[in-house]
């Protein structure tokens, strides 16, 4: 299987950004869907945005205007803008891409949010 590899995550003061990235090794075609989740301590992942290879977005409710998904299909690469950054933000972010009969995950990236 192909794994996604994400990069970005790192300590920031509440109120400020960070950047994600997500880059899928390998050659991969006919990619429907690319997404960031994220999981924090004694909590069930959850969805935090996702795209899908015709630029439709959704996120959820605790990031919706702060955070930005986007996507580029040629590199095979999901981005995540993170703005106004809070502490209930701090959890392991994952990367997920998926096409028809597939679905590769990322290692995660660490994200924690100081008060």
């Amino acid at each position: 299987q192909v794994q996604p590899v994400e990069s970005g995550g790192g300590l920031v003061q509440a109120g400020g950004s960070l950047r994600l990235s997500c880059a899928a090794s390998g050659s991969i075609f006919g990619i429907n869907v690319m997404g960031w989740y994220r999981q924090a301590p004694g909590r069930q992942r959850e969805l935090v945005a996702a795209i899908t290879s015709g630029g439709s977005t959704n996120y959820a409710d605790s990031v919706k205007g702060r955070f930005t998904i986007s996507r580029d299909n040629a590199k095979n690469t999901v981005f995540l803008q993170m703005n106004s950054l809070k502490p209930e933000d701090t959890a392991v972010y994952y990367c997920r891409v998926a096409g028809n009969g597939w679905d590769y995950w990322g290692q995660g990236t660490q994200v924690t949010v100081s008060p």
